[in-house]
């Protein structure tokens, strides 16, 4: 029987209770109807899964942990995934499916196709919401380890103060596939928002070392192409493979 998990982001540690935050006590009690003594696992991060028992009182609702064991959904693929922003629930279900997949860290992206235009008070919210959406793919695929979603930059920016590693942008038009590169343990996943990138993009990330990388001759959507490629590169170099 699958135990419900739940996001907590105080430390935990075997032998304390600690009360759930207010939506974490509502899903608990009112949507999944659980009750006193029943078993749940919480986590915060920090790469373990702590085992514990729910505490219901009135409206009081905790956990009493029992004990701490490490979490095994981590991918041995460090995957960043650059993500052109995309509009409303494109994103988000970009975002949710690429937890699934095991992508490491996310770096929204501003680029001359993106429909949304964010402001900078925007831009904060917005990445705080993503990372709530994160969260609730991490509770449901059982990762213990919560991918980041960065601050939203401009792409020339971002090519401009990224870190050396290997940067692979989707691209129609590339010449390469994902199986003639070289295995690697760590990259960064280049996608474009709806429309794909303008020609001077392309040109400045090639720039900055892109590989330009195709997906078959099909034209793929912006959520649809981060999903399917990062499928590939763990069936190629991930726990896909294992």
């Amino acid at each position: 029987m699958r135990v419900s998990r739940f996001y907590v982001s105080s430390p935990l540690q075997p032998g304390i209770t600690v009360e759930l935050p207010q939506w974490a006590a509502h899903h608990a009690v009112k949507v999944l109807r659980m009750s006193q003594g029943d078993n749940l696992l919480l986590f915060n991060g920090d790469g373990y899964d702590y085992r514990a028992l729910l505490v219901v009182s009135g409206k009081y609702v905790a956990a009493e942990i029992l004990l701490r064991q490490e979490a095994l959904a981590e991918s041995s693929l460090k995957v960043t995934l650059a993500q052109g922003i995309s509009s409303g629930e494109r994103m988000e279900f970009t975002l949710q499916k690429a937890v699934e997949l095991g992508v490491h860290c996310i770096q929204p992206l501003q680029t001359q196709r993106s429909v949304v235009k964010l402001s900078p008070e925007k831009a904060a919210k917005r990445q705080q919401h993503w990372q709530h959406v994160v969260v609730s793919a991490c509770e449901q695929s059982g990762r213990a380890i919560v991918p980041q979603v960065l601050p939203p930059k401009p792409l020339p920016l971002w090519l401009a103060e990224r870190e050396s590693d290997t940067l692979i942008m989707l691209d129609p038009g590339g010449e390469r596939s994902l199986s003639s590169l070289p295995r690697c343990t760590s990259a960064t996943l280049l996608i474009g928002p709806e429309g794909g990138f303008e020609p001077t993009e392309r040109q400045a990330a090639q720039h900055a070392g892109a590989l330009g990388i195709h997906l078959g001759p099909r034209i793929l959507r912006t959520e649809t192409a981060a999903l399917a490629a990062l499928s590939a590169m763990q069936t190629l170099w991930g726990d896909f493979a294992t």
